[in-house]
C-alpha cells in the first residue's frame, strides 16, 4: 500500500472496478475467464466488445452484481448514428446492462452539437445507463465543455474520461469532469490505470467508477 494513503479512508476499490477486456485479439476462453474474474472478485462490470455480449451473458448468469457493459462505435466513433443506435439495440437485445459509447467527434469538431446531442439521446433512450467516452485529454477546454453539456442534456449517466487510446487518465481530468458535471451525472476514469496508487488518486479526485484490464492485479494488491 502506497504510504501517502491511509488505509482506512480508502474504499474497496473492486465494486468500482469495470473489468475491460477490450483487446481485439481475445477468444472465448479469455472472455470467459475475465466473467469469471469479475464475479470472483465482485468487480462494478465487465466491459467487452459488442460482438460479445450474447456469449458473456450467458457466462455471467442472470442480471446480478456484476454488470455486463457493451462498448459502441469503439474506439473512435467514426460511424453514423444510425449505426451506434443498431449496434445499441443489439446490445440491449443481447443482455447488455449498460453502454459506454463514442461519439462522432467530427460533429464535436464541425459545430453540429444538435445532430450530437440527438445521436446520444437516440442510446439513451434505449433505458441503460449510458457513460460517454469523452477523450477529455484530446480536446480543448472549450471543446470538453461544449461536448459535456450536450452530453448531459442528452441524459448521460456517466462521463468516462476516455477509451485508452490516448494519455493515462489524470486525477486533474477527473477533477474538471467532476466539475461540468455538477452533479448530473457521474465520472469513470478509464486509461492507464495500472497501479494501485494511481486507482486511489483517481477515486479520491471523484471517480465512481475505474475502467481497467488490471482490476485482477490492483485488487490483489489492495488486499495483500
Amino acid at each position: 500500500m502506497p504510504a501517502a494513503f491511509d488505509p482506512a479512508e480508502i474504499p474497496d476499490l473492486a465494486p468500482l472496478i469495470d473489468h475491460a477486456l477490450l483487446q481485439p485479439r481475445l477468444g472465448s476462453e479469455q472472455i470467459e475467464r475475465g466473467c469469471q474474474q469479475a464475479l470472483h472478485y465482485g468487480f462494478a462490470g465487465i466491459c467487452l466488445a459488442s460482438r460479445w455480449m450474447p456469449q458473456a451473458r450467458q457466462w455471467l448468469g442472470e442480471r446480478g452484481s456484476v454488470r455486463l457493459i457493451s462498448v459502441l462505435s469503439f474506439p473512435f466513433g467514426a460511424c453514423s448514428s444510425e449505426l451506434k443506435r443498431a449496434e445499441a439495440e443489439a446490445a440491449v437485445e443481447a443482455g447488455a446492462d449498460e453502454l459506454d459509447l463514442v461519439p462522432d467527434f467530427a460533429l464535436l469538431l464541425d459545430g453540429e452539437l444538435t445532430a450530437l446531442h440527438d445521436q446520444i439521446a437516440a442510446v439513451v433512450e434505449l433505458g441503460l445507463p449510458l457513460k460517454l467516452i469523452l477523450e477529455a485529454d484530446q480536446l480543448t477546454s472549450d471543446q470538453l465543455q461544449a461536448l459535456v453539456e450536450v452530453a448531459l442534456d442528452a441524459g448521460v449517466a456517466f462521463l468516462k474520461t476516455g477509451s485508452g487510446y490516448g494519455q493515462p487518465a489524470s486525477s486533474a481530468i477527473v477533477r474538471d469532469l467532476h466539475g461540468l458535471a455538477a452533479g448530473r451525472a457521474k465520472v469513470k476514469a478509464s486509461g492507464g490505470i495500472r497501479d494501485l496508487g494511481h486507482a486511489i488518486e483517481l477515486v479520491q479526485a471523484g471517480a465512481e467508477r475505474l475502467g481497467t484490464s488490471r482490476g485482477v492485479e490492483l485488487v490483489q494488491a489492495q488486499r495483500e
